[in-house]
């Protein structure tokens, strides 16, 4: 999710552009910790091998894996602080197997979002690959948005020194390739706009129907917008490339703004212990900086931290407290309305609107908030 101001031009761009809640890690030893964390990466290789047939049972698609079976996800992210939080996260779960990292123009541009990201990794020991993606929209609209991360969306404080660079070819192709080696496996966890995964369901629609299941920050959720009244930075980035995703037929996991806020915001105490907690909670501590400034000038002493209760939402099923069937529709007409995505309820019956949709969208509707941050502290801030 991101937290940005936008004025959109006429311009056109020319280049393309959990079935369980983890117990807390038994140990205080960060020798332990980055073994861990090396743990839950993928190799190099991991797109090109075959992996067999997978079971699609419930607790699966729900986010739970087979005894001894690591998940494996790619991370869409358009890097800013909240991103690279949820990348340390899902790279320090000794379950998951990030077999890549693809990035996009979003909160900050695409070669600042990929220092970004290659920088999380590093921080949480993870050599997982990082892809370049999209530079444009469908549309070729620039929205120009400027972070309230910062300049680089970490903060401004100087912590972005990647020691490698992003992995030759096209994050677009990895994706397919990846879902095409790898059958009912790969799961996606979308944490910016849409864009690179709805030119990658266009480039290869067959391919890409076998992707296990698509996770995806954004929308409002049931509640207001943060881009407009109505509207979420990441639709409203690329609103036809989040209407090409939902309209996929794949199945998809939407978290909205609308499970974001209240308790689950993080506050000046909280901030205290995830600096004191050791390397990756104090980058992601020093990341947040900026945002946290912005809030306070906004009356509010917390923050919004999406990407990682997205990602939280992804791997701890138990997390989730509940969940509804959706059919959900993008506006892409220019407007006070677009981007706003409607979600229709299954079951209910409108006065005025016939509901005999197709329900596309699992949207979660409730989460933890109260333990939000201390699971993330536990799992991820060592």
């Amino acid at each position: 999710m991101n937290h940005t101001f936008f004025q959109t031009g006429e311009q056109h761009m020319t280049g393309s552009k959990t079935g369980r809640i983890c117990k807390s890690l038994a140990c205080g030893l960060l020798s332990f910790s980055l073994l861990a964390s090396l743990a839950a990466c993928g190799n190099k290789g991991a797109a090109e091998r075959p992996l067999g047939e997978s079971s699609m049972d419930e607790t699966q698609i729900a986010g739970g894996s087979s005894a001894n079976e690591k998940r494996k996800i790619i991370i869409d992210t358009d890097t800013g602080a909240d991103d690279a939080s949820a990348i340390i996260l899902a790279a320090k779960d000794p379950d998951i197997e990030i077999i890549g990292v693809t990035v996009l123009v979003g909160n900050v541009d695409l070669e600042q979002s990929t220092k970004n990201a290659l920088m999380a990794l590093e921080t949480a020991g993870c050599d997982a690959p990082v892809y370049k993606g999209s530079v444009d929209t469908f549309d070729g609209t620039i929205k120009t948005a400027f972070s309230v991360f910062g300049n680089d969306g970490m903060g401004d404080a100087g912590i972005i020194n990647p020691s490698r660079q992003a992995d030759e070819g096209d994050a677009i192709d990895f994706m397919i390739e990846s879902v095409k080696n790898n059958p009912g496996e790969i799961e996606i966890v979308a944490l910016g706009p849409a864009t690179n995964v709805a030119k990658a369901i266009q480039r290869d629609p067959e391919a890409m129907k076998n992707v296990k299941r698509i996770w995806s920050m954004g929308t409002a959720g049931l509640g207001p917008g943060n881009a407009s009244p109505v509207a979420e930075f990441n639709v409203y980035a690329d609103a036809e490339a989040y209407r090409i995703m939902l309209d996929s037929g794949l199945p998809i996991t939407v978290i909205g703004l609308d499970v974001c806020d209240g308790d689950a915001q993080w506050t000046d105490e909280q901030f205290d212990k995830l600096n004191a907690s050791g390397k990756t909670g104090k980058f992601v501590a020093a990341s947040f900086g900026k945002i946290r400034d912005f809030y306070k000038s906004n009356g509010s002493e917390s923050v919004m931290n999406c990407d990682s209760l997205a990602m939280m939402c992804a791997l701890y099923p138990d997390f989730v407290r509940d969940r509804i069937n959706t059919h959900a529709s993008c506006i892409t007409a220019e407007g006070e309305t677009c981007a706003l995505v409607i979600f229709y309820k299954e079951g209910f019956t409108y006065d005025a609107v016939t509901n005999d949709k197709p329900y596309n969208v699992e949207l979660i509707t409730d989460v933890d908030k109260a333990h939000y941050f201390d699971l993330y502290l536990s799992h991820a801030a060592l």
